[in-house]
């Protein structure tokens, strides 16, 4: 009995849970709330503002890395329970690539794979290249001043994203509303569900006429290939649907990524005389620009230990659900020195801005290369660029879950 006792009295207390609200939050300031939770320790507990209960959040770089490339914990677990969440809506569709665990994971995913190559990315950028040239040509034919936002930022992401799924150029911008609301807080469980409805049934229209047209077999985009999978047995059609739609909302992280980049361009002199003055180093500057940039609220979508598992010397038991943030990650100082200073001289091929482990961004050749050509082009074409307001009028997204720009007004 005595040595029952010693170890129920040896066993540590759980860290309080903390409720993280939806806040307002300014241009590219880092999430305090999380900044709050990463002093508090590698592994402490979250109440998000939908969902129920409560759910762990590893903020550490080697536990963020642990737990994304550790199959005891399942995304499959986490889609058929409500746990915490940042979003209103939640349901998801059978078959998606997000919530599958090895080996449905690797095989959702191959099934669009050639869409992503390094060769196919080289393939798309002359054209990709072709179509950011009509909108800067556009801007600057009507002149100064413009929202960069309005005239290229939104509309090229939105342009190559449809160029690689094989979206008709007539059916863009209806498909863009519709990814615009999914991701946004704001309007609520209804007009999410709705977007979804309707992005997801226009999806599965084409992914049909795509399996029952044959001759769409040698094409390369992400609809023909899901199509053709389809027809060869290797997907169910509800599956190629669910892999299809958050590749087509893809687009609007780009347009938010590039938006905060080219934030902090026109607002630090500093970084916009490095960008201008030496564009061989852009790669790689750009490289810490993403580990910088506040990608998202909160969040994103949790996993499920499937047994006891001790992490940073705290036991995560079987059927807690589990978060990591790979904002925080990116913000470890024990990988990153001084980790909340840009520093584009500084090695950061190892940040996450992109994701770790299977869940790997699919899109993440696709993103650097817009980026880049979005950086060169305009810095190229637009050697004074500047902003047309004060900073602090610049408006940035707010109950969304991917952070950003509303508008970016600029001069030249």
């Amino acid at each position: 009995m005595a040595e029952e006792t010693i170890s129920v009295l040896a066993e540590p207390p759980l860290p309080p849970v903390r409720d993280w609200p939806a806040g307002e939050l300014r241009g590219t300031e880092f999430e305090p709330v999380l900044a709050e939770l990463m002093r508090e320790g590698p592994l402490t507990r979250i109440r998000l503002p939908h969902g129920e209960g409560w759910a762990w959040l590893a903020t550490r770089y080697d536990d963020v890395k642990m737990i994304t490339n550790d199959p005891r914990f399942s995304r499959k677990e986490a889609s058929v329970r409500q746990v915490t969440r940042l979003a209103p809506h939640f349901a998801p569709r059978p078959g998606a690539l997000a919530w599958a665990d090895q080996p449905d994971h690797n095989r959702l995913r191959r099934a669009v794979a050639n869409a992503y190559t390094v060769s196919a990315v080289k393939r798309l950028r002359p054209r990709a290249q072709e179509m950011l040239d009509v909108l800067v040509d556009g801007m600057l034919r009507d002149g100064p001043p413009a929202d960069l936002i309005e005239r290229v930022l939104e509309p090229f992401p939105i342009n190559v994203v449809c160029e690689v799924m094989g979206v008709p150029a007539d059916e863009r911008q209806k498909l863009h509303d519709w990814t615009r609301e999914i991701i946004s807080t704001a309007g609520g469980a209804e007009a999410s569900e709705q977007a979804k409805k309707g992005l997801f049934g226009w999806i599965g229209e084409a992914i049909r006429d795509r399996r029952d047209n044959e001759s769409d077999g040698d094409s390369e985009d992400v609809l023909s290939l899901l199509g053709a999978a389809v027809r060869q047995g290797e997907l169910g059609m509800e599956e190629a649907i669910s892999v299809s739609g958050p590749l087509q909302i893809g687009g609007e992280a780009v347009t938010n990524n590039s938006g905060q980049m080219f934030y902090l361009l026109l607002t630090r002199p500093d970084l916009m005389e490095r960008f201008r003055s030496d564009p061989a180093s852009r790669p790689a500057a750009i490289e810490e620009l993403l580990r910088y940039i506040p990608h998202r609220a909160a969040v994103g979508l949790p996993r499920i230990a499937t047994e006891d598992v001790d992490i940073s010397g705290i036991r995560v038991s079987a059927g807690d659900p589990v978060y990591v943030s790979y904002l925080a990650a990116n913000r470890d100082p024990d990988v990153f020195p001084d980790p909340d200073r840009i520093d584009l001289d500084r090695d950061t091929g190892a940040h996450m801005a992109f994701g770790n482990g299977p869940h790997f961004c699919t899109g993440a050749v696709f993103s650097r290369m817009q980026i880049e050509l979005l950086i060169d082009t305009l810095l190229t074409r637009l050697p004074d660029l500047r902003l047309a307001v004060p900073a602090d009028e610049v408006p940035f997204r707010q109950r969304t879950m991917i952070r950003g720009p509303v508008a970016l007004p600029v001069t030249w």
